[in-house]
Order: C-alpha cells, then sequence, then structure tokens
C-alpha cells in the first residue's frame, strides 16, 4: 500500500493517522518565510553546553567497542566467531564515525586542533579522510539540504533524467536506490568521489599538501591493519575480517542512515532554489526516527536529526532535549516515525525518482505508465 503524503505510519499503535488538514504546499510556503534564527531562538541555551568528559567517554566507549570485536577476531580460529567479531567492529566503526562527524562540526571540543586530531583517528576504522569528509558535508549537504542542484546526496532523478540514462547508468542508479545496495552510493559518491579523488583545485599548494595528508593517514591505517590480519589471523581471511567487513558494515550503516534522514514518501527535494529554504531543508525535509534505547545510544542520537540540522553547535548528547522543544512550536512541520525494517524497505520501494514539478515520488513500475521524453540529467 502506497504511503500518502503527510500520514504518519504509528507501529505501535497499528494505525495510520489523518492527512493533515494543511496542504504541502500551504505548509512549505510557511515554513519557508520563517527566519532561520527564529526557530532556533526556541532552542534552550543548555543545549549548546559543551562536555569534555561526555565527549571523552564516548570516544573510549566506542573505541573498546571497536577494540574488542578485533581482539574475538584475533583470538580465534573460528570462522563464525571471526564474523562476530568483525560485525561488532563494523558496528563500532559506525559509531565512531558518528562521534567523528560530531568533532568535524566543532560541536565537542573549544579547540579545533584537538577535535581534528581526535576526530581523525575516530574516522580511521571507516577509511574516511576528517578533512575531506568535512570540506562536503559541512558546505554543501548542511548548506543546501535537499536542494538537489547543489546537495548531492541521494539526491533522486526526475523521470525525464533517468530516462536519458545509458542501461548500465539505470541499472547502476536501481542497484543504488535499493535496500541491498545502498552501500554503493556512499561507497562511490562520498567515499571514492568526495574523498579518494578529491582535488582542491587552484588551492595554493600547502593547502593541496593538507588534504593530501588525510590520504596518507587512511592509507597507512589500512595497509597496518591489513598487514596485522594477514600475519596473525589467518592470512587473507584475516585481511577481509579486520579490514574489509568492518569496512563493507559501514558503508551499509552510513548509507542507510543518511539516506532515511531525508527520504521518504511524505519528504519533497527541490530543484529551484526559489522553492527551498534553509528552514525548509532543515526542518521540512529531515526527519526524526524513533528507535530504542540502546541504537539511540550506539548512534549518539543521530537519528533525532532535525536538531542537528537546525544548529550544528547542538552536542549529539543534548539532541533530544533540542528535539523536545522544537516540537512544541513547529511539530506540524516534523517528519516523525518509528524504525522498523518493513518501514524502511517501503521507504527504499516507493523513492525512486522525484517528480520536482509534481512534487511526489514515483516508483520505476508506475514510470512505465507514463509517456515521457528523456532530458539530459544534471
Amino acid at each position: 500500500m502506497k504511503l500518502e503524503f503527510f500520514s504518519h505510519l504509528n507501529h505501535n499503535e497499528g494505525h495510520v493517522s489523518s492527512v493533515l488538514s494543511m496542504s504541502k504546499t500551504q505548509l512549505w510556503e510557511q515554513l519557508k518565510n520563517t527566519r532561520l534564527s527564529e526557530i532556533r531562538n526556541i532552542i534552550p541555551t543548555s543545549c549548546y553546553e559543551k562536555s569534555f568528559q561526555t565527549a571523552i567517554f564516548w570516544l573510549i566507549f566506542d573505541v573498546i567497542a571497536f577494540s574488542g570485536g578485533l581482539v574475538l577476531v584475533f583470538s580465534t580460529h573460528l570462522i563464525s566467531l571471526k564474523l562476530l567479531g568483525s560485525s561488532i567492529s563494523g558496528i563500532a566503526t559506525a559509531m565512531l564515525f558518528v562521534w567523528g562527524h560530531d568533532a568535524a562540526h566543532g560541536t565537542l571540543f573549544s579547540s579545533n586542533r584537538l577535535a581534528e586530531v581526535l576526530g581523525t583517528i575516530a574516522m580511521l576504522p571507516s577509511l574516511n579522510m576528517y578533512r575531506h569528509w568535512s570540506y562536503g558535508h559541512n558546505k554543501v549537504h548542511h548548506g543546501f539540504t535537499s536542494l538537489t542542484p547543489i546537495d548531492w546526496i541521494w539526491r533522486p532523478l526526475s523521470p525525464k533524467a533517468y530516462l536519458a540514462l545509458n542501461q548500465f547508468q539505470k541499472l547502476f542508479y536501481r542497484v543504488e536506490r535499493s535496500l541491498t545496495g545502498s552501500a554503493l552510493h556512499y561507497l562511490r559518491k562520498v567515499w571514492w568521489d568526495g574523498m579518494i579523488k578529491f582535488n582542491p583545485g587552484a588551492d595554493k599548494a600547502d593547502q593541496k599538501q593538507y588534504y593530501r595528508n588525510g590520504k596518507m593517514i587512511s592509507l597507512i591505517y589500512a595497509v597496518m591493519m591489513g598487514l596485522l590480519g594477514y600475519f596473525f589471523s589467518g592470512g587473507i581471511l584475516g585481511i577481509v575480517f579486520v579490514v574489509i567487513v568492518p569496512f563493507v558494515i559501514f558503508n551499509y550503516f552510513i548509507a542507510i542512515i543518511v539516506y532515511l534522514h531525508h527520504t521518504h514518501p511524505d519528504l519533497p527535494f527541490f530543484d529551484i532554489k526559489q522553492k527551498w529554504s534553509h528552514s525548509v531543508g532543515f526542518v521540512y525535509c529531515s526527519t526524526i526516527i524513533h528507535c530504542s534505547k540502546l541504537w539511540k545510544m550506539l548512534l549518539h542520537n543521530i537519528m533525532v536529526h532535525i536538531p542537528h540540522h537546525l544548529d550544528i553547535r547542538i552536542p549529539f548528547y543534548h539532541l533530544p532535549e533540542a528535539y523536545t522543544e522544537i516540537k512544541k512550536s513547529y511539530g506540524k512541520y516534523i517528519k516523525e516515525y518509528d524504525f522498523s525494517w518493513r518501514e524502511v524497505r517501503q521507504i527504499f520501494c516507493e523513492c525512486k525518482l522525484y517528480d520536482f514539478e509534481k512534487n511526489c515520488w514515483l516508483t520505476f513500475k508506475e514510470l512505465k505508465n507514463l509517456n515521457l521524453t528523456p532530458e539530459k540529467s544534471t
């Protein structure tokens, strides 16, 4: 059953709430004309307080979880236990990355130097480069959330743009926008294009060196861990369990998380800046996804995403408090739901292509019923 605009599936009660009386266009326009500072003003000042002890505690917690998984990989000859340990390290890799993500936003420490050193360490298991990732994420994604000419993270194609692709490109697009193939999106668009192939262009030589060093640090880490896995955990299989499996698990985690942050049948994307605003992108085009206390803890509240987009200065441990206050005044603009794999599969099934003229999502099956002329994708 196709999810309708502004319907809210409540898994606890097992029913769909009534459609909001105000049309989506009216809501967009109303929120578009709301100044961002007006929304931010309702966030309590306590939400901006930094705690050095809290930040370090969670970094140590994540490192212990990651190391614990590797200890299991190195200490057993059983493939099943090695896989278990590698999976634990993979989940911890995502946890460390989320911590490093906050450090890159400057929310954890007053010292940018300390944030960079610890953030770089936290991102090593994911083979992400702190400086490269920060450059694209902070400026592009947080600057222009869901504005497709600029924000390319999980940017959907229009039906005509999709039809203009060759057969291989269509296949690749379909794979990336599936639950089973979603990791390829982050791997290709963010890790490969945004970091491995990243070139600062006409920047000064010292700036190029600034980014080149980040690649070298990640390479050294990958080689060292690979050698440890090879010599102390079973040769090639050791490399697989120490480096590759955690990396793959991380890519799935982060790809699905970011996808769910801004993709839902109820949420729009925009291709014209005049129709978009920061308030719309940060509040209306982001989500609050309720999950268990365990996963909230492990993922450092990353699914409480709207406050993070509203103001990146809020540390992850204050996001729930900020969300509570934001909802009191702007609840009608907030998309929130309870996490379930059934819901996730439904979202991946329905959110394939976006019709920017009609402001609605289309499936590939629905595309076949349309008589469209292809156009060049941008």
